[in-house]
């Protein structure tokens, strides 16, 4: 059993990895990746974290996930808090590497991978379906989260299954919200560029959450008689 300290500090350097990787791919060679080059950049972040700080603090590196794992109470409330706040400024900080490498070219930083919807992004979809979509997407990531961290016999191949189920949400939700799933990963960009997409925010902080709350209830519905 590890120190609260070094779970809070391994989900600390985990999201910087993620917001770094995934947003500074979208943000810097979105164009020559496309958008299924940027949904593996994020699902392999996820892939590379889980295989090293997985085994100190389980590789939350997101809030609906911790959410998810204090409902089927896997953590406690203050460990819970502890991991959204270590997540959060690991994504601040990794936004704010991000602004550092772009502005340092002399460019304007205009886009840091941030969240959003509306004309002018991705196919322009309305801030109702932006809210649906982040629903949907979140619960399809946790359920599979849940239920492939349910049996330890999965612990060897859990962190590629959950990294490629982010490619897999990723795959479709980067052309009509950039793919939050995660208030952390949107929290970093948008309070650095302000704006839009500081007004958009709360769309990828408060569906995510529903998302993962619905995945833990289904979870507990469907798979009670396998793990109770």
């Amino acid at each position: 059993m590890y120190p609260s300290w070094k779970k809070y500090a391994a989900e600390f350097i985990g999201t910087l990895v993620l917001v770094l990787i995934g947003c500074g791919s979208a943000a810097t060679a979105g164009g020559e990746l496309g958008y299924l080059g940027i949904a593996f950049a994020f699902g392999l972040s996820i892939v590379a974290m889980a295989y090293v700080i997985g085994p100190i603090s389980g590789c939350h590196i997101n809030p609906a996930v911790s959410l998810a794992m204090l409902i089927r109470r896997k953590m406690s409330g203050k460990e819970f808090i502890g991991y959204v706040i270590a997540q959060t400024a690991g994504a601040v900080a990794g936004s704010v590497l991000l602004y550092a490498i772009i502005h340092s070219t002399g460019l304007p930083v205009t886009g840091l991978g941030q969240n959003g919807f509306g004309e002018g992004y991705g196919i322009g979809i309305t801030a109702g379906m932006a809210f649906i979509v982040e629903i949907v997407l979140t619960f399809i990531f946790i359920y599979v989260i849940l239920g492939v961290t349910s049996d330890s016999a999965n612990s060897h191949v859990a962190g590629l299954v959950i990294g490629l189920s982010l490619v897999l949400v990723h795959i479709l939700g980067i052309g009509l919200t950039g793919t939050s799933v995660n208030p952390a990963r949107s929290f970093g960009p948008a309070i650095l560029l302000g704006g839009e997409a500081l007004a958009e925010l709360w769309v990828f902080i408060v569906a995510p959450l529903i998302g993962a709350v619905m995945a833990a209830i289904v979870y507990r519905l469907l798979n009670v008689g396998k793990d109770a």
